[in-house]
C-alpha cells in the first residue's frame, strides 16, 4: 500500500479498522490474518508506513471517507523493526 511493491502475504503486514468510541475508525494491526472485515497490506517498513500516511493510503484502500488514526500501526512497524532487547537479568 506504501511503496506498492509486491510481495508474498507473509511478508506484510494486514491492516484493518476498528470503530471506537464516538465512530472513531482506528486502524489495528492484524499479524495473524484472521480479523473480520476490510483489510489493506503493507510492508513491515517504517518508510512504507510513514509513504501511506503521506498519500492518504490508508483511507482509500479501507474505503474510508474520514480519516483514521494510525498510531497503532506505527507503534507496531516500529516495534517490528526494532525489537526488544533482551536482559539477562530479567531471566
Amino acid at each position: 500500500m506504501g511503496c506498492r511493491e509486491r510481495a508474498a502475504k507473509s511478508e506484510l503486514l494486514r491492516i484493518v479498522v476498528e470503530s471506537r468510541d464516538g465512530g472513531q475508525a482506528v486502524l489495528t494491526p492484524d499479524p495473524g490474518g484472521s480479523a473480520a472485515g476490510r483489510g489493506a497490506y503493507l510492508h513491515r517498513r517504517i518508510a512504507c508506513f510513514e509513504l501511506a500516511v503521506r498519500r492518504r493510503a490508508f483511507p482509500r484502500a479501507l474505503r474510508l471517507g474520514v480519516g483514521v488514526e494510525t498510531t497503532a500501526i506505527r507503534d507496531h512497524v516500529i516495534q517490528q523493526v526494532t525489537p526488544a532487547v533482551h536482559n539477562p537479568l530479567d531471566t
